[in-house]
């Protein structure tokens, strides 16, 4: 795959150096999730510098008088998407089947950039321009639930035409059309879901299985083997839940009795780390024998390495979403709605979710998917079964000066 020079722009070169090793290595080598690490741990304290910033002067993103559309007229679409989040031409890796069919469709010429390689610093990078009243010049975002949350809170989202979406409106599976951040879903609707469960190389622990937080951080014969995640919603709400919390209620103290239980285990140094980018490497490798680990990888993973397993607990798993929200100011909203309908088709959907591995959100994909790879239509990772889904848990909406605070404590934690 080609880069656009401008996605290296102020990457480490670390971060730029596993990237391009990513694009000769084959697709499984770097998903979206783990270049999502890799910028973040380059972030250190900016995670708290985006913290309260006062909604657009003009009123709430959803005014049509404010936001008018320009979509009939100017036929384009800028969406900015994460890197190797879309389906790819396996001989050209300049196509991209999904979206270029889409083009031919409807002709909407889309301009796609992967310029989104941590929510925060995203969030940084246009919220300047949403504060003055202006275009952010993209007009469909793919953003983490909680940060798709504070737009939509700051009112700079713009409110979705259910009309110009009837896929996406039958099409959306039940357990998501309940989201803390946008009740009713009338701004947003997920392109994947995320889960972040157990994972374990057989190899490295022996033969042991796996199955839980507590013996991450509790069992002897793991330890200096172990990692968890430098993502604070899932490697907190994961412990949270070991510890029979509920992260989709938690209060003040409930937070710091997960970050404490952690702490213990690092000052008795059972976790070897808190990984980002790597972890799949030492995983695969068994420098790693058990982790926090998110479930597209895993299932790529386990493609090349026999030995990788993994585990929902019974106490359950961290479930998110990745989702496109319309910015206030875009000038192609009715564009960007044709888009969200045309990728709730489920023989889209399917196509798509062969391709990125992650939990798919649209009823019917699976039926689809049993056309393209039979194996993916059975993986409880893509597509779970009620039970699977049912144990599966949000973290809660938080406010700027909740979020600040509970990321200061976790910054400590892990070292930031």
């Amino acid at each position: 795959m080609d880069l656009d020079p401008q996605l290296y722009e102020g990457l480490p070169d670390p971060v730029r150096k596993a990237w391009e090793r990513s694009l000769t290595s084959g697709r499984a080598a770097m998903s979206r999730r783990r270049l999502l690490r890799l910028g973040s741990l380059t972030m250190g304290g900016a995670a708290l510098a985006a913290c309260g910033i006062p909604p657009a002067e003009g009123g709430r993103g959803d005014d049509p008088d404010e936001n008018p559309d320009y979509s009939k007229k100017e036929r384009v679409l800028n969406f900015a998407n994460w890197p190797l989040y879309i389906d790819v031409d396996d001989k050209d890796k300049k196509k991209r089947p999904t979206l270029d069919r889409f083009e031919r469709q409807t002709g909407i010429k889309v301009k796609y950039v992967e310029d989104i390689n941590d929510n925060n610093e995203f969030y940084g990078k246009i919220k300047p321009q949403l504060a003055a009243g202006q275009s952010t010049g993209r007009d469909l975002v793919c953003l983490t639930d909680w940060m798709a949350g504070r737009l939509i809170r700051q009112g700079w989202a713009q409110r979705l035409d259910p009309a110009r979406m009837p896929n996406a409106v039958a099409n959306l599976e039940d357990r998501f059309r309940t989201a803390a951040q946008d009740p009713g879903r009338q701004y947003s609707y997920p392109w994947a879901g995320i889960a972040c469960v157990v994972a374990y190389n057989k190899k490295a622990t022996g033969g042991k299985k796996v199955t839980s937080v507590s013996q991450l951080l509790e069992d002897e014969s793991l330890k200096g083997k172990v990692s968890m995640l430098t993502e604070m919603t899932d490697t907190v709400g994961m412990t949270m839940l070991d510890l029979g919390i509920d992260p989709e209620k938690f209060d003040g103290d409930d937070f710091d009795k997960a970050i404490a239980r952690i702490q213990k285990a690092v000052d008795r140094k059972q976790l070897r780390r808190f990984s980002g980018n790597d972890y799949i490497d030492e995983l695969s490798s068994g420098d790693i024998a058990a982790c926090l680990a998110w479930a597209g990888d895993i299932v790529q993973l386990k493609l090349d390495n026999p030995d990788i397993e993994f585990a929902i607990p019974e106490s359950g798993y961290r479930f998110a979403t990745d989702d496109l929200l319309v910015p206030a100011k875009a000038r192609h909203r009715a564009n960007a709605e044709d888009l969200i309908n045309y990728y709730y088709d489920p023989e889209v959907a399917a196509e798509l979710t062969a391709w990125v591995n992650y939990i798919c959100p649209v009823s019917g994909a699976k039926a689809e998917m049993e056309k393209i790879d039979k194996d993916l239509a059975e993986d409880p990772l893509i597509f779970p079964d009620a039970r699977t889904a049912g144990r599966g848990k949000a973290f809660r909406p938080m406010s700027d000066k909740e979020q600040a605070r509970y990321e200061n404590k976790f910054a400590k934690l892990i070292g930031a």
